[in-house]
């Protein structure tokens, strides 16, 4: 269980900071739109990732970091993009807790989304495959039980993220409230764009 509780750890030590899937996910937890699949998808790409990172899948990205460079130009576009799309809810005036015309999306739309913002984020790499991966060397002969733990992990904070967020819907009645939320959301992508951008 030691190997279990390290793996815990570190999944909620990666997991934890602000991030462009971190915030969609709130978002859609707030607009209450298909967060079970939302939060389904995100957490199973993780537990993909940290199972390829554990069983040394990170030693053929280094072998082809072209695979990275490409995940890293096309998911700075699609932030841009998105919060481009946030700083204009954020004019408009977007105020309602249920999804306006210009915002509803079907579930292709979530579905499609859900897996950008996981297999089109460098950052997610880095976590799994990279880091978490190194880590489980020092857990050779149970390794399987450490990955284990960082995949409980992203389990727990997506569903805990993506459900909880309706404790925070009375704060969300307010319009002020709605257009703060869009021009965060809207900052930390352009700031995660370009620090991609960014990086050598």
């Amino acid at each position: 269980m030691t190997n279990f509780v390290a793996g815990l750890s570190i999944g909620f030590s990666l997991i934890l900071a602000i991030g462009a899937q971190n915030a969609f996910v709130l978002k859609q937890g707030l607009k209450k739109q298909y967060v079970f699949i939302i939060c389904l998808i995100c957490a199973l790409s993780d537990s993909i990732l940290i199972f390829l990172g554990v069983t040394g899948f990170a030693k053929i990205i280094q072998h082809y970091p072209i695979i990275v460079v490409i995940a890293k130009y096309l998911g700075a576009v699609f932030l841009f993009a998105y919060g481009g799309k946030h700083f204009y809810s954020a004019i408009q005036h977007n105020d309602s807790l249920q999804p306006s015309a210009t915002e509803h999306h079907n579930i292709y739309q979530m579905i499609a989304m859900s897996l950008a913002f996981t297999w089109l984020n460098p950052h997610v790499y880095l976590d799994t495959l990279f880091l978490i991966g190194a880590v489980s060397v020092q857990y050779q002969d149970d390794s399987y039980l450490f990955a284990l733990g960082a995949m409980m992990a992203s389990w727990i904070f997506f569903f805990s993220l993506g459900f909880g967020a309706r404790l925070l819907l009375p704060l969300f009645r307010q319009p002020r409230a709605w257009q703060i939320l869009d021009l965060l959301i809207g900052l930390v992508m352009w700031g995660i764009a370009l620090s991609l951008l960014v990086k050598t």
